[in-house]
């Protein structure tokens, strides 16, 4: 795949084999896109490894506090096992410059669809960006400020001297000694807003006097800046990646993939019963499945999208074809539909979701990114994510029905409120079985499913850490469409595939 014709110096630098001009420093603002060939093999697996790493900011970020030493060890441990760069003082680090690059501008593609996908990437990018500078040294921090053209001027002992007492009033922490100590810079007012806001910046004729260990903030509004505008402008092209067969499938894959185990075939087929489903639905179902469990038996009736969502879900916690039929089958026919029209128009639907009609495809469950991010429920509908389509008073209301405490409700609604879906989930996880840290990522409703059923068979510590980080499901997914052309494969059908011209897509015409 190459993201460009080559420009010259790239091509120059690649050819010579001069590597270290290519990325001259650990972390970098991704001005220019990527110019070489990669292969769609690679360019789907650096996409997916970044993807888990930015889940994982995602999930530190509200379960730790930011740059705390649990926060900081948890993140540099996944950084080191995805081989994304995490030292920045090393040398021979160009395979994890390189990955950190092409990663971030594929994963660019894939979030500039919409704007709710632009602001999670933004916001991720940003913790991601705020942890890694933060690691610098502060000689390292001044080469890079000057390689972004963010050279700010130091301000003179004299000055300094002379501006002391403000300094030591205006930025907090800092004692007249401190002020001593710590190198000031002169920092143009616009660049310096958030600083200005929180109160924590001395301010003269226009200027802000910003210590060294403040320059973060300038740094990461500059970058905050031009991502923002970078993803405007790549979202411009979306006209001509939705026309490209060759991309529009895997990237329409990555801004709804699901990085977790397979749950398509499970070990417990045929260990559950008809008669436990009730039981389960309260103890072990997420939200979403209980809520569509309840619909089902309240009304005995599920839409089309209530029906693919909850009957693979059970189909993934083990219930067989068989008993798949009885229990959709008992359930209609106390409703309006009898026997007759359920052998006609409904039975074939649940066999196909088994592989036994049709194209005999093994459908797979659905993961929570494709319930959050695909076919929103209308009304009379019951599918979804509770927390991403209900309205907050009434998913309030339900979470009080379910004996969420008020404390707890609160937190769940915190998350709901700054777009954290899964991790609301994971909250609710918590609450109703009574731990304080669930040691998982929350991906799947199955996955929610399997780890309750652990912890109330005492399979599982409550604070044992599990890594789920195994292989990415790469089945030939075909609900993800109605048109199964459309749907990402495998990639080992097209590893020696390469793309051209793909720079136009990040840049103004």
């Amino acid at each position: 795949m190459q993201f460009s014709s080559a420009q010259a110096r790239g091509k120059h630098l690649w050819l010579s084999g001069d590597r270290r001009q290519l990325y001259p420093h650990s972390l970098q603002f991704y001005l220019e896109p990527p110019t070489e060939n990669i292969s769609l093999s690679e360019f789907e697996s650096l996409a997916i490894d970044r993807l888990k790493l930015l889940k994982t900011v995602e999930n530190l970020g509200v379960s730790y506090v930011r740059n705390s030493d649990q926060y900081n060890s948890k993140l540099v441990s996944e950084l080191r096992k995805l081989k994304f760069p995490y030292k920045a003082l090393a040398d021979d680090d160009y395979e994890a410059r390189r990955k950190d690059h092409i990663s971030h501008f594929i994963l660019r593609l894939a979030y500039c669809q919409s704007e709710e996908l632009r602001r999670w990437f933004l916001q991720q990018e940003m913790d991601l960006f705020r942890y890694r500078f933060s690691q610098l040294t502060d000689n390292l921090m001044q080469k890079f400020m000057e390689h972004v053209d963010l050279s700010f001027e130091a301000i003179s002992e004299d000055l300094k001297n002379e501006l002391a007492s403000e300094l030591s009033t205006s930025t907090p922490g800092f004692t007249m000694s401190k002020v001593k100590e710590q190198m000031f810079y002169k920092v143009g007012l616009a660049d310096a807003v958030d600083l200005f806001r929180a109160r924590r910046v001395f301010i003269k004729d226009g200027f802000a006097y910003v210590p060294f260990k403040d320059i973060v903030a300038i740094v990461l509004n500059n970058y905050r800046a031009k991502l923002s505008k970078a993803l405007a402008l790549t979202a411009r092209s979306l006209p001509s990646i939705q026309s490209d067969e060759r991309l529009q499938p895997l990237l329409n894959h990555l801004s709804h993939s699901y990085i977790g185990p397979d749950y398509s075939v499970q070990k417990s087929t045929g260990k559950i019963s008809l008669e436990q489903i009730d039981a389960l639905s309260v103890k072990s179902f997420p939200l979403c499945m209980r809520q569509l469990h309840k619909a089902l038996r309240d009304n005995h009736h599920l839409r089309h999208g209530g029906r693919m969502q909850y009957g693979l879900f059970l189909k993934g916690i083990g219930l067989t074809l068989e008993q798949a039929l009885e229990f959709w089958k008992k359930e209609f026919i106390r409703g309006k539909v009898d026997a007759d029209k359920f052998d006609k128009g409904y039975a074939y639907s649940i066999r196909h979701n088994y592989g036994k009609e049709g194209k005999r495809t093994d459908y797979t469950p659905y993961s929570c990114m494709k319930i959050i991010m695909s076919n929103p429920p209308s009304q009379g509908d019951y599918h979804g994510c509770p927390f991403r389509h209900s309205d907050p008073e009434l998913l309030k209301q339900k979470l009080q029905s379910y004996k969420i405490p008020p404390s707890g409700i609160t937190q769940i609604l915190d998350l709901v409120k700054g777009m954290h879906y899964q991790l609301a989930c994971q909250k609710y996880f918590e609450l109703t079985h009574d731990v304080d840290d669930i040691g998982f990522s929350l991906n799947h409703p199955n996955q929610y499913f399997t780890e309750s059923q652990k912890l109330l068979s005492g399979g599982r510590e409550p604070k044992k850490e599990v890594s789920n980080s195994g292989n990415t499901q790469q089945k030939n997914n075909s609900q993800e469409s109605m048109n199964s052309n459309s749907t990402p494969t495998s990639s080992n059908t097209t590893t020696d595939a390469e793309l051209e011209g793909l720079e136009a897509y990040f840049t103004e015409d």
